[in-house]
Protein backbone atom coordinates (compact mmCIF):
# COMPACT_ATOMS: atom_id res chain seq x y z
CA UNK A 1 0.00 0.00 0.00
CA UNK A 2 1.38 3.43 -0.91
CA UNK A 3 2.07 6.14 1.68
CA UNK A 4 -0.92 8.28 0.68
CA UNK A 5 -3.31 5.37 1.20
CA UNK A 6 -1.70 4.56 4.55
CA UNK A 7 -2.21 8.16 5.63
CA UNK A 8 -5.88 8.15 4.66
CA UNK A 9 -6.49 4.84 6.43
CA UNK A 10 -4.73 6.19 9.53
CA UNK A 11 -6.87 9.32 9.39
CA UNK A 12 -10.06 7.29 9.16
CA UNK A 13 -9.01 5.03 12.02
CA UNK A 14 -8.20 8.10 14.07
CA UNK A 15 -11.65 9.60 13.44
CA UNK A 16 -13.35 6.34 14.42
CA UNK A 17 -11.17 5.99 17.52
CA UNK A 18 -11.95 9.54 18.59
CA UNK A 19 -15.68 9.03 18.05
CA UNK A 20 -15.67 5.84 20.12
CA UNK A 21 -13.70 7.54 22.86
CA UNK A 22 -16.04 10.53 22.90
CA UNK A 23 -19.09 8.29 23.08
CA UNK A 24 -17.53 6.33 25.91
CA UNK A 25 -16.84 9.56 27.76
CA UNK A 26 -20.41 10.74 27.29
CA UNK A 27 -21.79 7.39 28.48
CA UNK A 28 -19.56 7.08 31.53
CA UNK A 29 -17.16 4.61 29.89
CA UNK A 30 -13.41 4.25 30.27
CA UNK A 31 -12.64 7.72 28.88
CA UNK A 32 -14.68 9.36 31.67
CA UNK A 33 -12.79 7.62 34.46
CA UNK A 34 -11.24 9.75 37.21
CA UNK A 35 -8.06 11.38 36.00
CA UNK A 36 -9.20 11.92 32.38
CA UNK A 37 -7.64 15.12 31.06
CA UNK A 38 -8.86 16.55 27.76
CA UNK A 39 -6.26 17.77 25.27
CA UNK A 40 -5.32 21.42 25.43
CA UNK A 41 -3.25 23.82 23.37
CA UNK A 42 -3.49 26.57 20.76
CA UNK A 43 -6.58 26.31 18.61
CA UNK A 44 -8.18 23.59 20.77
CA UNK A 45 -11.42 24.21 22.63
CA UNK A 46 -12.94 21.74 25.09
CA UNK A 47 -16.02 22.39 27.19
CA UNK A 48 -16.45 20.92 30.68
CA UNK A 49 -19.82 19.77 29.46
CA UNK A 50 -19.18 16.15 28.32
CA UNK A 51 -21.89 16.51 25.64
CA UNK A 52 -19.67 19.03 23.83
CA UNK A 53 -17.21 17.89 21.18
CA UNK A 54 -13.59 18.81 20.86
CA UNK A 55 -13.16 21.57 18.35
CA UNK A 56 -10.45 23.63 16.71
CA UNK A 57 -10.21 26.67 14.50
CA UNK A 58 -8.30 27.03 11.20
CA UNK A 59 -4.87 28.58 11.69
CA UNK A 60 -3.32 30.13 8.56
CA UNK A 61 0.18 28.99 7.70
CA UNK A 62 0.96 32.02 5.54
CA UNK A 63 -0.51 35.24 4.17
CA UNK A 64 -2.15 33.51 1.21
CA UNK A 65 -3.93 31.02 3.43
CA UNK A 66 -5.04 33.85 5.70
CA UNK A 67 -6.58 35.62 2.70
CA UNK A 68 -8.49 32.47 1.73
CA UNK A 69 -9.67 31.85 5.29
CA UNK A 70 -10.84 35.47 5.56
CA UNK A 71 -12.94 35.03 2.41
CA UNK A 72 -14.38 31.77 3.74
CA UNK A 73 -15.19 33.45 7.04
CA UNK A 74 -16.96 36.29 5.23
CA UNK A 75 -18.94 33.79 3.13
CA UNK A 76 -19.87 31.88 6.27
CA UNK A 77 -21.19 35.02 7.95
CA UNK A 78 -22.78 36.84 5.03
CA UNK A 79 -23.63 34.38 2.22
CA UNK A 80 -24.59 31.14 3.93
CA UNK A 81 -28.36 31.75 4.10
CA UNK A 82 -30.05 29.76 1.36
CA UNK A 83 -26.76 28.56 -0.13
CA UNK A 84 -26.91 24.98 1.23
CA UNK A 85 -23.15 25.21 1.73
CA UNK A 86 -21.38 22.62 3.90
CA UNK A 87 -20.49 23.56 7.49
CA UNK A 88 -16.99 24.89 8.09
CA UNK A 89 -15.56 21.73 9.65
CA UNK A 90 -16.87 19.65 6.74
CA UNK A 91 -15.03 21.98 4.38
CA UNK A 92 -11.87 21.61 6.43
CA UNK A 93 -12.17 17.83 6.14
CA UNK A 94 -12.40 18.14 2.35
CA UNK A 95 -9.20 20.20 2.26
CA UNK A 96 -7.47 17.73 4.57
CA UNK A 97 -8.40 14.72 2.43
CA UNK A 98 -7.48 16.41 -0.87
CA UNK A 99 -4.10 17.52 0.37
CA UNK A 100 -3.29 14.29 2.21
CA UNK A 101 -3.81 12.06 -0.86
CA UNK A 102 -1.98 14.59 -3.06
CA UNK A 103 -5.00 14.86 -5.33
CA UNK A 104 -4.37 16.32 -8.78
CA UNK A 105 -7.81 16.05 -10.36
CA UNK A 106 -10.84 16.76 -8.18
CA UNK A 107 -14.49 16.82 -9.25
CA UNK A 108 -17.35 18.37 -7.29
CA UNK A 109 -21.06 17.97 -8.01
CA UNK A 110 -22.89 20.94 -6.49
CA UNK A 111 -20.85 24.15 -6.60
CA UNK A 112 -23.40 26.38 -4.88
CA UNK A 113 -21.60 29.65 -3.96
CA UNK A 114 -18.18 27.98 -4.00
CA UNK A 115 -17.71 27.48 -0.26
CA UNK A 116 -16.79 23.77 -0.32
CA UNK A 117 -14.92 24.26 -3.58
CA UNK A 118 -12.69 26.90 -2.01
CA UNK A 119 -11.79 24.48 0.77
CA UNK A 120 -10.99 21.84 -1.85
CA UNK A 121 -8.88 24.33 -3.83
CA UNK A 122 -7.02 25.32 -0.69
CA UNK A 123 -5.69 21.77 -0.74
CA UNK A 124 -5.25 21.65 -4.51
CA UNK A 125 -3.08 24.78 -4.59
CA UNK A 126 -0.64 22.82 -2.41
CA UNK A 127 -0.72 19.72 -4.64
CA UNK A 128 -0.74 21.56 -7.97
CA UNK A 129 -4.15 20.09 -8.73
CA UNK A 130 -7.36 21.38 -10.31
CA UNK A 131 -11.06 21.26 -9.48
CA UNK A 132 -13.90 20.81 -11.96
CA UNK A 133 -17.19 21.71 -10.31
CA UNK A 134 -20.77 21.56 -11.62
CA UNK A 135 -23.92 23.51 -10.80
CA UNK A 136 -27.21 24.00 -12.61
CA UNK A 137 -28.07 27.39 -11.06
CA UNK A 138 -26.64 30.34 -13.07
CA UNK A 139 -26.95 32.74 -10.12
CA UNK A 140 -24.94 30.45 -7.87
CA UNK A 141 -22.38 29.91 -10.63
CA UNK A 142 -21.95 33.68 -10.90
CA UNK A 143 -21.55 34.06 -7.13
CA UNK A 144 -19.11 31.14 -6.96
CA UNK A 145 -17.04 32.64 -9.78
CA UNK A 146 -16.80 35.87 -7.80
CA UNK A 147 -15.86 34.06 -4.58
CA UNK A 148 -13.12 31.95 -6.18
CA UNK A 149 -11.65 35.15 -7.60
CA UNK A 150 -11.84 36.93 -4.24
CA UNK A 151 -9.97 34.04 -2.66
CA UNK A 152 -7.28 34.12 -5.37
CA UNK A 153 -8.05 30.54 -6.38
CA UNK A 154 -9.68 31.05 -9.77
CA UNK A 155 -6.82 29.38 -11.66
CA UNK A 156 -7.40 26.17 -9.73
CA UNK A 157 -11.04 25.74 -10.71
CA UNK A 158 -13.27 25.26 -13.75
CA UNK A 159 -16.98 25.85 -13.12
CA UNK A 160 -19.38 24.12 -15.49
CA UNK A 161 -22.96 25.37 -15.59
CA UNK A 162 -25.74 22.96 -16.49
CA UNK A 163 -27.24 19.60 -15.59
CA UNK A 164 -24.36 17.64 -14.09
CA UNK A 165 -26.07 14.34 -14.91
CA UNK A 166 -25.33 15.11 -18.56
CA UNK A 167 -22.28 17.35 -18.27
CA UNK A 168 -20.18 14.79 -16.36
CA UNK A 169 -20.27 12.57 -19.44
CA UNK A 170 -17.73 14.97 -20.97
CA UNK A 171 -15.16 14.14 -18.30
CA UNK A 172 -12.38 11.88 -19.54
CA UNK A 173 -9.44 12.32 -17.15
CA UNK A 174 -8.88 10.01 -14.16
CA UNK A 175 -10.29 11.41 -10.92
CA UNK A 176 -8.41 11.43 -7.60
CA UNK A 177 -11.13 13.01 -5.49
CA UNK A 178 -14.89 13.15 -6.06
CA UNK A 179 -17.25 15.16 -3.86
CA UNK A 180 -21.03 14.76 -4.15
CA UNK A 181 -23.23 17.46 -2.67
CA UNK A 182 -26.17 18.01 -5.00
CA UNK A 183 -29.53 16.24 -5.52
CA UNK A 184 -29.45 13.31 -3.11
CA UNK A 185 -31.54 11.04 -5.32
CA UNK A 186 -29.00 11.65 -8.07
CA UNK A 187 -26.00 10.32 -6.17
CA UNK A 188 -26.35 6.82 -7.61
CA UNK A 189 -26.35 8.16 -11.16
CA UNK A 190 -23.29 10.32 -10.49
CA UNK A 191 -21.52 7.34 -8.93
CA UNK A 192 -22.35 5.02 -11.82
CA UNK A 193 -21.06 7.52 -14.35
CA UNK A 194 -17.93 8.62 -12.50
CA UNK A 195 -16.73 5.56 -10.56
CA UNK A 196 -15.01 4.14 -13.67
CA UNK A 197 -12.95 7.35 -13.81
CA UNK A 198 -11.97 7.32 -10.14
CA UNK A 199 -8.40 6.09 -9.76
CA UNK A 200 -7.62 3.12 -7.54
CA UNK A 201 -6.67 4.78 -4.27
CA UNK A 202 -9.02 7.68 -5.03
CA UNK A 203 -11.75 8.91 -2.70
CA UNK A 204 -15.48 9.45 -3.19
CA UNK A 205 -16.94 11.72 -0.51
CA UNK A 206 -20.68 12.40 -0.19
CA UNK A 207 -22.45 14.96 1.97
CA UNK A 208 -25.73 14.73 3.90
CA UNK A 209 -25.19 11.05 4.54
CA UNK A 210 -27.34 10.63 7.61
CA UNK A 211 -30.67 8.98 8.37
CA UNK A 212 -33.46 11.00 6.85
CA UNK A 213 -31.31 12.52 4.09
CA UNK A 214 -29.26 9.75 2.54
CA UNK A 215 -30.69 7.84 -0.41
CA UNK A 216 -30.67 4.17 0.58
CA UNK A 217 -29.84 3.21 -3.00
CA UNK A 218 -26.59 5.17 -2.73
CA UNK A 219 -25.86 3.71 0.69
CA UNK A 220 -26.23 0.24 -0.82
CA UNK A 221 -24.09 1.19 -3.82
CA UNK A 222 -21.12 2.25 -1.69
CA UNK A 223 -21.40 -0.43 1.00
CA UNK A 224 -22.13 -3.48 -1.12
CA UNK A 225 -19.56 -2.89 -3.85
CA UNK A 226 -16.37 -4.89 -3.11
CA UNK A 227 -14.37 -2.29 -5.04
CA UNK A 228 -15.08 0.22 -2.28
CA UNK A 229 -14.20 0.56 1.40
CA UNK A 230 -16.71 2.96 2.96
CA UNK A 231 -17.13 4.55 6.37
CA UNK A 232 -19.66 7.08 7.66
CA UNK A 233 -18.70 9.86 10.01
CA UNK A 234 -20.56 12.66 11.73
CA UNK A 235 -19.11 16.12 12.33
CA UNK A 236 -21.46 18.13 14.54
CA UNK A 237 -24.42 16.09 13.28
CA UNK A 238 -23.45 16.49 9.60
CA UNK A 239 -23.20 13.08 7.94
CA UNK A 240 -20.41 12.31 5.48
CA UNK A 241 -19.46 9.10 3.71
CA UNK A 242 -15.89 8.45 2.61
CA UNK A 243 -15.31 5.66 0.11
CA UNK A 244 -11.89 4.45 -0.95
CA UNK A 245 -11.64 2.83 -4.36
CA UNK A 246 -9.42 -0.11 -3.56
CA UNK A 247 -6.15 -0.67 -5.39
Amino acid sequence: MKKDSIFVVSLVVGIITFTIGLNAQQQGGPQSAQGFRPPSGPGINFSRNPAQELSSVPLPKDDFEKKVLDVLDDMDKNQRAGSLSVPRDDGRLLRLLVESINAKNAVEIGTSIGYSGIWICLGLQKTGGHLTTFDIDPQKVAKATENFKRAGLEKYVTIIEGDAHQKVLDLKEPIDFLFLDADKDGYVDYLNKLLPLVKPGGLIVAHNMNRGQADQRYVDAITKNPQLETIFISIRNSGISISLKKR
